[in-house]
């Protein structure tokens, strides 16, 4: 049984769809103890990660993760639920979870940082100027697979595609728990584990054929082939 953390800050129906197009058995609660016994957790979210963090300490989800991370047990996090795992986020100055080590950068500030040189800064200057690059990171992109991923990933062709909004971005201090990553004015870890944690900058339940085999491998669920339409 999956579990699904309601904290009010989660992309909910759409992961409720894409576990019910797989047939995966899941619980989604507003409290942490009815979640307790579930085999593997998922952690949504949207939105502002200074916001996801006060309605954690509101609801008591942020204990619960981090002795959920703790015990071993499987834990997915999508989108802002992938940021707000590490220490820190720039947006909004907010001090997280702290289950990974690391913390959140703006993607504007990345490309400053990322850009060797001044006539690179001048051509990304003007590709940003000129809407060839734009915050929010928002659609389709190609993920590349890499540092051995684990069965996590398996029956997910490298390249494939997946459904990105973000507009901060996932720095971590051991580059080695990168899984997979997009490129989109610099390296965008798209994909992070270490132990039983594991994360998506994107988001797999509106990823169509390839966000669900992720989801199905999580869950455990076997067969159930789906038509690759997104959830």
């Amino acid at each position: 049984m999956t579990g699904i953390v309601d904290y009010n800050a989660g992309n909910i129906k759409s992961v409720e769809h894409a576990l019910e197009a797989i047939k995966a058995p899941y619980i989604l609660s507003k409290k942490p103890e009815d979640l307790k016994d579930c085999d593997s957790l998922i952690f949504p979210g949207v939105g502002d990660a200074a916001y996801a963090m006060e309605q954690l300490k509101l609801t008591g989800f942020d204990s619960f993760l981090k002795d959920w991370a703790a015990s071993g047990k499987p834990l997915a996090g999508i989108c802002l639920g992938s940021q707000i795992i590490f220490d820190y986020s720039d947006e909004g100055n907010t001090q997280c979870l702290g289950l990974l080590k690391g913390k959140i950068k703006q993607l504007s500030k990345l490309w400053q940082e990322r850009i060797p040189g001044e006539a690179e800064r001048a051509q990304t200057d003007y590709e940003m100027l000129h809407n060839q690059l734009k915050t929010p990171h928002m659609g389709w992109n190609d993920v590349t697979l890499c540092n051995n991923p684990s069965h996590i990933l398996d029956n997910v062709p490298n390249g494939s595609d997946f459904y990105f909004v973000h507009s901060y971005v996932i720095q971590p201090d051991d580059p080695s728990i990168i899984k997979g990553y997009a490129t989109y004015g610099a390296m965008i870890p798209a994909i992070v584990e270490k132990d039983n944690i594991i994360a998506f900058q994107f988001h797999p339940e509106k990823s169509g054929k390839a966000g669900l085999q992720i989801l199905k491998n999580f869950t455990k669920v076997q067969g159930n082939d789906q038509g690759g339409e997104n959830a």
